[in-house]
Formats: C-alpha cells, sequence, structure tokens
C-alpha cells in the first residue's frame, strides 16, 4: 500500500501519518532491521499518548519499515539502561507494553499491528500488548532475551501464558526457539496471517472497521475486557450498569437509534 516513508537518523525514530481517524505509527530504523534504541522508546510513547490524546484518533496501527519488523533492542546501546534499571521513556506518558508499569498510563484505544519479516523480542511483547495482531506468512519470532542473559520484561512473561498456555509459553520462553507466523497462530499471538506483503492493508483496513464504530463504546468495551482479564469477572461485570448508562446517554448512542431507525450507516462523533 502506498506510505510516507520518511528518511530516519541513524538513532532511528517513530514516524507517524494520519489516515482519517487511524494514526500510523511506524518503526523506522530500517538499516538497522529496526533495531530499537532509546529515542524510539520515547518517541513511540509519545506516539501512543498522542493517539489517546487527540479526540480525532480513534484507533492506531503500528507498523515497520523496511523488510522486517524488528530484530529487538540494540543491545550495545540499551545494555546500560538494562544494567541500572532506567527506564528510556519518560514518566507520564502511555507505556507502549501496557502492562501498568507504575508512572505511567495505560492506553484507552485501541491498537492494530501489523509484523513481518523478522519479529524478535520486544516486537514479540509489542504485539502482544495491543489488540489485534496481523502478520505476515513469511514472519520469524523468537523470545530470545535467555540466550542474552536477561529476562523479557516487556509483558512476554505475562501474556504468552495467558494465551497460549504455560506449557507453551516456557517452550518458547526457555529455549529461544525460533518459529514462525502459523506456530504464533496457533499459539493466538497473532489473529490474521496474510501473505507477505499484504499484512499492513489488512491492519489498516480492520483499524478503519473499527474506527468507524462509535468510539466510546469501543473504548469502554475494550476496557472492560482487560478489566475481567486482569481484575476478573467481577470487577468487569460492576461496571455493566453505569458504563451502560453512559454510553446511552450520549449524542453517538441518539446517532445509532436515528440511523437504525433511517437504515443507514451511523455517522459517529465521539460525543
Amino acid at each position: 500500500m502506498d506510505i510516507n516513508t520518511p528518511t530516519p537518523p541513524p538513532e532511528g525514530c517513530i514516524s507517524c501519518e494520519v489516515r482519517g481517524h487511524v494514526l500510523l505509527i511506524g518503526i523506522n530504523r530500517p538499516a538497522k532491521r529496526n533495531g530499537w534504541t532509546p529515542p524510539m522508546f520515547q518517541q513511540l510513547a509519545e506516539a501512543y499518548t498522542r493517539l489517546d490524546d487527540d479526540p480525532e484518533l480513534r484507533v492506531g496501527v503500528l507498523h515497520a519499515f523496511g523488510s522486517h519488523f524488528t530484530a529487538g533492542l540494540d543491545l550495545p546501546v540499551m545494555a546500560e539502561y538494562l544494567r541500572s534499571g532506567r527506564k528510556a521513556i519518560p514518566q507520564g506518558l502511555v507505556e507502549p507494553h501496557d502492562y501498568g508499569l507504575v508512572g505511567y498510563r495505560r492506553r484507552a484505544k485501541p491498537m492494530v499491528v501489523a509484523v513481518k519479516g523478522i519479529c524478535f523480542t520486544v516486537g514479540i511483547e509489542l504485539m502482544l500488548g495491543a489488540d489485534i495482531v496481523v502478520a505476515a506468512d513469511d514472519c520469524r519470532f523468537s523470545q530470545l532475551e535467555v540466550q542474552r542473559c536477561i529476562m523479557p520484561t516487556g509483558g512476554a512473561t505475562l501474556r504468552m501464558a495467558e494465551r497460549a498456555g504455560v506449557g507453551n509459553a516456557m517452550l518458547h520462553l526457555l529455549t529461544a526457539d525460533e518459529f514462525d507466523s502459523a506456530e504464533a497462530y496457533r499459539l493466538n499471538f497473532v489473529q490474521k496471517v496474510v501473505p507477505a506483503g499484504q499484512e499492513l492493508a489488512e491492519a489498516l483496513r480492520i483499524a478503519e472497521r473499527i474506527a468507524a464504530q462509535a468510539p466510546q463504546a469501543v473504548v469502554a468495551t475494550r476496557l472492560n475486557v482487560l478489566k475481567a482479564i486482569e481484575l476478573g469477572q467481577a470487577a468487569a461485570v460492576a461496571d455493566f450498569i453505569p458504563v451502560q448508562q453512559r454510553l446511552a446517554s450520549s449524542e453517538d448512542a441518539a446517532e445509532g437509534v436515528r440511523s437504525f431507525i433511517e437504515k443507514r450507516p451511523a455517522r459517529f462523533t465521539g460525543r
């Protein structure tokens, strides 16, 4: 698909492009297989924060420039952060891994991810921290931190077992093996596998479909699913009536009724 491809600085960057109500967020360091540096992490958090804070934006699509999603951390550059425990992301922003790190905001709006080629370590954790993942059929995945005497701390130890069961999580976390798109699909790490080159177009199609729905209802539904997973069924059920009352009193709820009566697509504003 046609997309702007800005030239990045040597340390890489995150390039953003707005498509209607969708924010395309591009990992942009293809010369280094999109290896992650501190500026890239900060810019990614800023992009996620922009998505949540801009009322005109309803869905994010995370993708990558070049042939690969990411080969993981640029380890010589990031090693000091790992040793010191410092974070490359300033507090107060939306933390892209979205597992509730103290001092950071959690994302409210949906994120769709398009992965291709090599997708190692932080790449897997970013896609597991999103909502829907489209994978090219040529993907190579590996959560290989144990090969470097590192523990995955971007959410893999939480979400791999949640999605695939403890045994499957241990198989890939402890062996650092490489697996393909078919295995990622079997494990529920990705939701769709498409021919290489079609992953971004499919992710954008899904995002645009989501963006056409009532924004407040999309956010509320997403957050209720996460509450059920993280805090249990009772906590999620407790939100049913108050959230439904709030939504039913919105302008978009009235538009939903009108569009039903008039047999036409709804025109939601987010109000």
